[in-house]
């Protein structure tokens, strides 16, 4: 598939709009940056962890760049260097918009929770589903009249039908997330309102990165359908 027009003609929309939301965050990212703030992005995240009574959730600094993440099983706030140390509006958009995954975690808001429990079933049918679609178009080829080949496109498209619904699901906990990291940062009066243009344009910038991993997705599980199930269909 991965040599296949058609398949780059589905995911051609999604394609560019990853790479528009790449170049965005990029500038926004860079803009914010030299903004400063009084408080560095580690410091942020505790001040609205604590405010909200999350004074369990550890922060610690991981390497990489924009590695920043919130771990639910651990309980871990994990921060890139240039977000735990920077004294910028960049580094508190991003550190409080974790810290709001913290605070989904904690009132155990549903998007979340259905997200995390479908982890595992995202991950098995990313690694195996395309693989397990192509395994059964080519014995179906080789074996038309065999419904092997039939079973294994059909549980490749449901398996890889886990990570449509995963990134689906993750949307609105993304959406969600910068807007308690928004919220959070006026309340608390770690960025002035005239400031937040900044960081609303980081955080829009990163949504638009979603948008576009879950348009590729969903453009990819149409594909598999219309390449290889429609095809198994007919035999």
């Amino acid at each position: 598939m991965f040599f296949d027009p058609l398949y780059f003609l589905f995911i051609g929309p999604a394609l560019l709009l990853g790479l528009w939301a790449q170049l965005r965050i990029r500038w926004t990212y860079a803009a914010a940056q030299q903004m400063p703030a009084p408080l560095s992005g580690a410091a942020a995240a505790r001040h609205i962890l604590d405010s909200a009574g999350l004074t369990d959730v550890r922060i610690e600094q991981i390497p990489g760049h924009l590695s920043d993440h919130y771990d639910p099983r651990k309980k871990v706030l994990r921060l890139s260097p240039e977000v735990y140390h920077s004294r910028s509006l960049a580094a508190v958009g991003i550190a409080a918009h974790e810290a709001g995954h913290a605070i989904q975690d904690a009132q155990a808001y549903a998007p979340l929770v259905v997200r995390n429990a479908a982890v595992p079933v995202a991950g098995f049918g990313a690694n195996l589903g395309i693989w397990i679609v192509i395994l059964g178009a080519m014995i179906s080829a080789a074996n038309p009249s065999a419904p092997l080949g039939f079973w294994m496109i059909w549980g490749g498209i449901g398996l890889f039908s886990g990570v449509v619904f995963f990134q689906v699901v993750n949307l609105p906990v993304e959406f969600n997330a910068s807007a308690r990291a928004k919220s959070q940062l006026v309340e608390l009066g770690i960025v002035p309102p005239q400031q937040m243009p900044y960081v609303n344009r980081v955080l829009h910038a990163a949504a638009l990165t979603y948008v576009a991993a879950t348009l590729e997705v969903l453009l990819t599980l149409l594909y598999l359908i219309v390449r290889f199930g429609s095809r198994s269909s007919d035999e």
